[in-house]
């Protein structure tokens, strides 16, 4: 009896400590985190998308954490609108040699005085050490999880930005905004918007303009995939899974979203 008992009070323990083992493994596997990051998904769009490729220029206006594009070959154009995003990624390429060690006094610092760094290191701080590598957000730390105790997050940091390194290469990164990149003809073009009604990116954003401007697009000859969980009716679900994500850090309960792939033709 005392065993039994025994048993099932250690069972929940060991239980938790594999997922935490597991979700390491996982995160270590993962490249850049970044807010609405595809990267659990990939392998589910990408086919949908790349059959209508045909030698197209693989374009993403909205290319944050490089975690669809750095899974296709040929020529690649990642744009985003935010300039300390976009120098990251150059920096990267280049060899820069991502700080190791993030203290909370160097989040703090950068934080309070970002005009002090260079672009790519306000970035690799405010992306990849916040929670939900959501800019603005708190830091990360090695804190006490409720749920994954000891978790390394600074190390996670470290390493995706390594991972992200090897894998960007070849790729042309330009800072803009969706509306005024210049996208070759036939191209195709894949969009990960901020989500309308969801949790805030770094600048805000006009969901009306940019579906219109999906639609042009598409009639100058680009083939158009978008990612949202809505769209307007007429733009055409072509994919669509439910997705657990958190509804905050640390915590044990999720909320269920569908994520769409859409496109216009």
């Amino acid at each position: 009896m005392f065993l039994n008992n025994f048993l099932y009070t250690l069972l929940p323990v060991v239980i938790v400590k594999t997922a935490c083992l597991t979700l390491g493994r996982q995160i270590t596997r993962n490249n850049m985190k970044y807010l609405g990051s595809k990267n659990r998904i990939a392998k589910e769009i990408l086919p949908l998308m790349l059959k209508h490729r045909n030698n197209k220029t693989w374009v993403e206006p909205f290319v944050g954490g490089c975690n669809i594009i750095n899974k296709v070959k040929g020529d690649r154009i990642g744009a985003d609108s935010n300039e300390y995003l976009i120098s990251l990624l150059k920096e990267l390429q280049k060899g820069w040699k991502p700080i190791k060690d993030v203290t909370k006094d160097l989040f703090n610092d950068v934080r309070k005085n970002p005009d002090k760094y260079e672009k790519h290191i306000v970035a690799y701080i405010e992306i990849l050490f916040t929670f939900g590598a959501t800019w603005g957000r708190g830091f990360v730390g090695n804190v006490n999880d409720k749920v994954c105790k000891g978790r390394d997050r600074i190390g996670e940091g470290y390493r995706n930005a390594l991972k992200t390194q090897k894998e960007i290469k070849g790729i042309k990164f330009i800072h803009s905004n969706y509306q005024d990149l210049e996208i070759p003809e036939n191209s195709l073009i894949y969009c990960d918007p901020p989500y309308e009604n969801t949790t805030g990116y770094k600048d805000d954003f006009n969901h009306l303009d940019f579906w219109q401007w999906c639609r042009n697009k598409a009639k100058e000859g680009h083939k158009v995939f978008i990612s949202e969980y809505n769209a307007p009716g007429d733009f055409k679900c072509i994919w669509e899974k439910e997705l657990k994500t958190p509804i905050s850090k640390n915590s044990k309960v999720n909320k269920i979203n569908s994520e769409k792939l859409f496109m216009y033709e």
